[in-house]
């Protein structure tokens, strides 16, 4: 595998502190899951627990050994920052390794399937949203594995992103944008609004409130990727409106290997079939008091 390591000249944007990495060709050589497909206004779910496949054990070895280290690098520097900042309960590097760094690895070949069937667009040059990306997870993980990416992430809480900056600069990743803002705001201005292929989030909220953050940032076309727990059935149910009158359709549901208690999660995929009506998203604080 060539070197993923190249980097580009730095930028910034407004609002944010940025570094903008280049992305690789890894997602190339990643396995595909599985997955339960929806059908447009009529939703079908089937039992997950014989259609897992093993993706997590063996992508963070599928990394170049530069990646791997980059990977490394970020784990002591999480580790470290969470001595004195709530980042993460998990305290140790193996359990990060095995509960944070795979488990957001694992998220790539569903995006890959979702997005090679429903996108004409290259998937090794995507323009992706972290929204509500807290620690880093996962987007700097992806960020570092795909390093032809565009990689946003999106937090509102200010020492997190003092963070987030801190590990671009030792890692030396140069696709990542931070933008400290909520995705209420931002989904409102012209700067982000309908301008990423996939926007994706990772413990953050149910996915009504999900949908309202990420819908409208995502491009026609584009994906709303939600990772979630080991059987978000009802909650997924419950969401199927939500998504549709934020301009989007349920696609898939895509059940992968995790080391989390369950040893399942699951990766929700949407489509953006047209635009989201202007009204949305709703102030801060709406979506999540008053779900769609």
């Amino acid at each position: 595998m060539r070197s993923i390591c190249s980097f580009v000249e730095n930028t910034k944007k407004m609002h944010c502190v940025s570094h903008i990495l280049s992305l690789g060709h890894l997602i190339k050589h990643l396995p595909c899951t599985k997955s339960h497909t929806f059908l447009r206004r009529r939703f079908h779910y089937k039992a997950l627990s014989n259609a897992t496949v093993s993706t997590t054990a063996s992508c963070f070895k599928t990394l170049s050994s530069s990646q791997q280290d980059q990977i490394h690098l970020y784990v002591d520097t999480l580790l470290q920052w969470n001595q004195k900042m709530n980042l993460t309960a998990t305290k140790e590097a193996d359990e990060v390794m095995e509960r944070h760094i795979e488990d957001s690895l694992a998220i790539l070949p569903p995006i890959k399937t979702c997005y090679n069937l429903h996108s004409s667009d290259l998937f090794d040059h995507i323009n992706l949203i972290d929204v509500g990306s807290g620690a880093g997870l996962p987007g700097l993980v992806l960020a570092i594995a795909c390093p032809d990416w565009r990689v946003t992430l999106l937090e509102s809480i200010n020492k997190r992103c003092v963070f987030l900056e801190h590990v671009v600069n030792v890692t030396g990743l140069t696709n990542v944008t931070i933008v400290r803002g909520r995705a209420e705001s931002c989904g409102h201005d012209v700067m982000y609004r309908e301008k990423f292929d996939v926007a994706i989030a990772r413990a953050v909220a149910e996915m009504r409130v999900l949908a309202e953050y990420c819908l409208p940032l995502v491009r026609i076309g584009g994906l709303f990727v939600a990772a979630k727990g080991h059987d978000p059935k009802e909650e997924v149910q419950n969401a199927e409106n939500a998504v549709r009158l934020l301009g989007g359709s349920i696609l898939q549901i895509s059940p992968v290997d995790s080391h989390s208690p369950y040893g399942q999660r699951t990766t929700v995929v949407c489509r953006k079939d047209h635009s989201t009506p202007q009204k949305y998203p709703r102030e801060a604080g709406t979506p999540a008091k008053l779900p769609l």
